[in-house]
């Protein structure tokens, strides 16, 4: 593996250089949002300042232009997944939407009274309230399966859970709250001989390690571009195409239509089956420029989060009163920690004095903090691009923090 060049690396992203309230920024909040390479920044430019135009309908240059690079996207989010082909590629708003049109067109169809869905306690929002609403609305169930205090996903009794009732199971392949991996393939696995359909919410697995769709063996897999150093506003929603053709659309207009008549219409097959209307041309640009940045440097990367992962946990361990929520073995570089006496939103404002950017809350999964019995937490997630000095920078100032919370 290639040494790690991180300081060369930084000088690829224009935000870390600014200073905030006289500090050198920190930017440790990158499992909310990744910074984007300059790249990426370019890629923009160059589509509204060259190439803007409508994909897919127009013949003139600027419009076979705009198509070409939008679809050469899908080739590059395919490639990312290690997919053969983008026939299962569908461009949305993020991995929320993903997830919602999978619960809206495949569950909607699919889950009647007496189904069960699957889920685990790790799971953010986005991965639970759209299977409650179809749940309440088709009269399926929705079962949890619950974590070890160390915040893994209980495997025995995810096993239990499964029956011949189970038709979806849906888990994230990291927990955003405490950085957890998940056991993706092997749940998986399980799921599928139970004959459940299997949705993977890949968020925070995408910036951080490679992720193989076809060893994965799920049927639907959504990640979001903003924190995969691409552009706001832009995901992918994966899923076996076999699926999708099945599932009727829940958007009309554009692109996914085959042929209009009064007397009806038919539509498209997947991916334009699911992408009406005027598309995110630029984000998805984007995002393609930001994935082919990221996979030549994904397995350094990735080592060079695990060194700031050891790190950080050792130095913040080190500090009286300070508790790290959720330890598993198998972690990507995020933090979650409470420090006693003080509020997580009081921490992150006085990190924030600093120049340090974290993250302070339930960070979107309630039901996992009410689990372990708080409110939230504090967490500083890490990037490819963070160094060792920031590490430093976060520890003296937590433990600043906790001499003036005392």
């Amino acid at each position: 593996m290639p040494v790690f060049d991180v300081a060369t690396v930084r000088k690829d992203f224009p935000i870390l250089g600014r200073s905030v309230r006289g500090h050198p920024l920190t930017y440790l909040d990158n499992a909310a949002t990744s910074q984007k390479p300059l790249a990426v920044i370019k890629a923009l430019e160059r589509y509204y300042s060259e190439q803007n135009a409508n994909v897919h309908r127009g013949v003139h240059l600027l419009s076979e232009e705009a198509t070409t690079a939008y679809e050469a996207a899908r080739g590059s989010v395919a490639k990312f997944l290690g997919l053969k082909d983008t026939s299962g590629c569908v461009f949305v708003r993020g991995a929320t939407e993903g997830i919602n049109l999978v619960a809206e067109c495949w569950g909607r169809t699919h889950l009647k009274a007496g189904d069960e869905i699957l889920l685990t306690h790790l799971e953010h929002h986005a991965n639970i309230v759209p299977w409650q609403v179809i749940a309440e609305r088709t009269g399926a169930k929705v079962l949890v399966t619950p974590v070890t205090p160390r915040g893994e996903v209980d495997l025995v009794a995810f096993k239990g859970l499964l029956s011949a009732r189970t038709k979806l199971v849906a888990f994230a392949h990291v927990s955003n709250a405490l950085g957890t991996v998940n056991p993706a393939a092997e749940m998986t696995r399980l799921a599928k001989a139970a004959g459940a359909v299997v949705l993977i919410d890949g968020c925070q697995s995408a910036a951080h390690f490679k992720v193989d769709v076809p060893a994965l063996g799920c049927d639907f897999y959504a990640f979001s571009g903003h924190k995969t150093f691409g552009p706001t506003g832009i995901g992918v929603l994966w899923g076996r195409p076999e699926l999708l053709d099945a599932m009727p659309p829940y958007q009309f207009g554009g692109d996914m239509i085959r042929k209009v008549d009064f007397a009806g219409t038919t539509f498209r097959e997947a991916p334009e089956r699911f992408e009406a209307g005027t598309p995110d041309i630029s984000g998805a640009i984007g995002l393609g420029v930001a994935l082919e940045y990221f996979m030549p440097i994904q397995a350094a990367a990735h080592a060079h989060e695990q060194v700031l992962l050891a790190a950080a946990t050792e130095r913040l361990k080190a500090i009286k009163g300070l508790t790290i929520v959720g330890e598993a073995p198998e972690k990507v570089a995020v933090i979650s920690f409470n420090i006693e006496g003080g509020h997580p939103h009081d921490i992150g404002t006085l990190l924030d004095a600093d120049g340090i950017a974290i993250r302070t809350g339930h960070h979107c999964c309630m039901p996992l903090m009410k689990h372990y019995g708080l409110s939230g937490t504090a967490r500083a997630s890490f990037a490819f691009y963070n160094t060792l000095e920031e590490v430093d920078r976060l520890a003296v100032s937590l433990e600043k923090a906790r001499k003036m919370m005392a």
